[in-house]
């Protein structure tokens, strides 16, 4: 299992484990995370399971994918350069303690 720490806007940390491969987006749902909606299931179609990937771990989550920015341009809170979909990063063993930070609002 891996771990993640989702940050809430008000600074509110939940962690929980996920399963290699499973997407950071749907470990949030699978846990009942607040702040992730996940409105397109992660077929990158939509800009509500977007998050700030936490500058420690920007190297490790990786480059965003293609198509990413042009979805990024829909999200309901400011976009910076470490922003993702959460829907596009999979868990890995390197990412075993990933800390990502969730926006004002998703929608």
């Amino acid at each position: 299992m891996v771990k993640v720490t989702y940050v809430a806007f008000d600074g509110t940390e939940t962690t929980v484990e996920g399963e290699p491969g499973a997407s950071v987006m749907q470990t949030a749902l699978d846990n009942n995370v607040e702040g992730i909606v996940g409105e397109c299931g992660g077929s990158m179609m939509c800009a509500t399971c977007h998050c700030h990937v936490d500058d420690a771990w920007v190297e490790k989550a990786g480059p965003r994918n293609d198509g990413e920015d042009d979805m990024l341009e829909c999200a309901a809170s400011d976009v910076t350069p470490t922003s993702r979909l959460s829907c596009q990063i999979k868990l890995s063993e390197d990412l075993d303690g990933l800390r990502v930070l969730l926006p004002e609002e998703q929608v």
